[in-house]
């Protein structure tokens, strides 16, 4: 996969967080978080996300929409980027916003409070980040992410042949 032209870069099941930076000049750009390395690649976090969707066959906005459709999720909802290799991540903020940071639901072993408006995101592998958001948020969105990543492996669990009327449903 090759999601940009200024390099080459691949979401994994071994990619911790998408963190949002912003340049001195106002651009924003990704710091890659991955279990055994840390790299700034020159886009905004939700379109290496996009990519990533796109090259598993979906987009980032039809994934927000299957989000929906199954957990009934519509703020800052958590995205699976391929359920069978289990990468499911979520949204520090509105996936609609530049500085949007997506985190990796797999790899969080716990998180803490600084002052109640940051939040310290401590990994699986022994790293850790500070995130501008509350940890009430961070756990919400772990929650949801479980929950999400749940009813969807239930339901693919459970799938049966669909008749044309169950499929065109959702479309009525």
């Amino acid at each position: 996969m090759n999601p940009t032209k200024k390099g080459d870069f691949e979401i994994t099941s071994q990619t911790l967080a998408l963190i949002a930076t912003t340049t001195p000049y106002g651009k924003v750009t990704t710091e890659v978080l991955e279990t055994h390395s840390k790299r700034e690649i020159p886009v905004q976090p939700s379109r290496l996300v996009d990519e990533a969707c796109r090259y598993f066959a979906a987009s980032l906005p039809g994934r927000l929409a299957g989000t929906k459709q199954v957990a009934g999720f519509t703020h800052k909802p958590p995205i699976v980027i391929s359920q069978s290799m289990g990468i499911y991540f979520f949204p520090t903020i509105s996936p609609k916003r530049k500085d949007c940071s997506w985190i990796a639901h797999s790899h969080i072993h716990s998180f803490d409070s600084n002052d109640g408006y940051n939040t310290t995101i401590h990994f699986t592998n022994g790293t850790s980040i500070v995130v501008p958001v509350s940890p009430g948020m961070i756990a919400n969105q772990i929650q949801r992410t479980a929950q999400f990543r749940f009813l969807l492996e239930n339901r693919i669990k459970h799938s049966s042949v669909y008749t044309a009327e169950q499929i065109a449903e959702p479309f009525a």
